[in-house]
């Protein structure tokens, strides 16, 4: 009788250890709205407005696109535009080359946050998300991408910035857990999401591993996005689409194929937050590229099965 119990137990384990190798989901996006953005970014959707907001960093554009309207507004800024938070219904707050300011989306009035470090013309602002406190923060990265001259900052709504890592070469995706205990990180070229133990309170951040190693052969990591379940949405440039990954066991869960090459950013949107909303680059392309991949620099859209989380405004707790 022990004989067949070990024999039970052994292929139970058996089929335990093969549901956990199953291949990862595969869906496709969707075009939802055609542009030719050098390299489309910053992706968040507004709560209040019911809109999604993107960025052109060498366009120098701020986008807003309705869905629901199927319109598209937009802002010009006389140097690069890489981020944008929502701040009230009639504000959002954005990231330009070398300093954050306040955009009224009604009278078009800017005024001036904090300056942003940039080595006299050096570096520029990167990607960047506001924390569950409402602090922004913001990454920088080198022109030409020189190792470890960037920086990640913390902008505070009164204004105050504070250095909270150095020696970043290209600082990207930024999301924090629903129960607000880590902050998920990374610096493209490392070619891992980084965990860190998160403070609310303190806006303090402490090291604790590696979340995810980014398969080879799938792209480089740039913008991200976290949904209600805790799993990580990569935007995967040169990865040809977004993948999912659980960041505890580092597993591929889904992967959304994009008909472009350089998949920029990613954003939970709509009313339920159910789509996922994507944005690409033309920005690196040959020719050939761009005649094979026409729809670079658009914005696509996905259905992927699962609820995104709120948007965190700045300068409130949320």
């Amino acid at each position: 009788m022990e004989n067949w119990k070990i024999v039970g137990f052994s292929f139970l384990f058996f089929l335990i250890g093969l549901s956990g190798c199953r291949d990862e989901e595969v869906l496709n996006a969707k075009l939802a709205l055609t542009a030719e953005a050098t390299t489309g970014e910053g992706a968040i959707w507004h709560p209040e407005r019911n809109t999604l907001f993107w960025v052109d960093i060498e366009g120098c554009k701020l986008y807003e696109y309705a869905p629901e309207r199927n319109n598209c507004r937009e802002w010009n800024f006389d140097r690069m535009v890489s981020t944008v938070v929502p701040e009230s219904d009639s504000t959002v707050v954005v990231a330009l080359q070398d300093r954050i300011v306040r955009l009224n989306l009604y009278t078009n009035e800017r005024t001036r946050i904090a300056s942003i470090p940039d080595e006299h013309g050096k570096l520029r602002c990167n990607d960047g998300k506001c924390d569950p406190a409402g602090r922004l923060w913001i990454g920088t990265m080198g022109f030409g991408a020189p190792e470890g001259a960037a920086s990640l900052y913390c902008v505070f709504p009164d204004g105050k910035v504070e250095e909270k890592l150095k020696g970043v070469t290209i600082s990207n995706g930024l999301v924090w857990s629903p129960r607000k205990r880590f902050m998920y990180y990374n610096d493209t070229p490392t070619n891992c999401i980084a965990r860190y133990r998160y403070d609310n309170l303190k806006g303090d951040i402490l090291f604790d591993g590696i979340a995810v190693n980014i398969p080879e052969g799938t792209g480089s990591p740039d913008g991200m996005a976290i949904d209600a379940e805790g799993n990580l949405w990569v935007a995967q440039w040169g990865g040809f689409g977004v993948y999912c990954y659980n960041p505890y066991t580092g597993e591929l869960l889904t992967r959304i194929e994009v008909p472009a090459p350089n998949v920029a950013s990613c954003a939970f949107g709509g009313p339920d937050l159910e789509w996922l909303y994507i944005t690409t680059a033309r920005a690196g392309l040959t020719d050939e590229q761009l005649e094979e991949y026409p729809l670079s620099g658009s914005v696509f859209a996905c259905k992927p099965g699962v609820q995104g989380v709120k948007s965190n405004y700045f300068g409130k707790r949320n």
